[in-house]
């Protein structure tokens, strides 16, 4: 198990992570947020957001009006 652990923190040095807040309102910080760690951004439009997160699931948002979202490197 150890093996594995060190394995995997070496990888971690080498790959990109985001932290990407996805706000349902033009307000940030409030209730709806959602906060996700992502592994690999798919689409970055200004009306479709689509990403890999840390389970390899993949989220995605779209909005007839727009998307408020702020994606940060890690």
């Amino acid at each position: 198990m150890e093996i594995k652990k060190f394995i995997d923190w070496i990888i971690s040095l080498f790959v990109q992570r985001y932290q990407i807040r996805v706000s349902f309102n033009k307000e940030y910080g409030d209730a709806d947020d959602k906060v996700y760690i992502s592994k690999k951004i798919l689409v970055q439009k200004e009306n479709h957001l689509k990403f890999r997160n840390l389970d390899n699931k993949v989220i995605e948002y779209r909005s007839a009006g727009g998307l408020n979202y702020i994606i940060e490197d890690m």
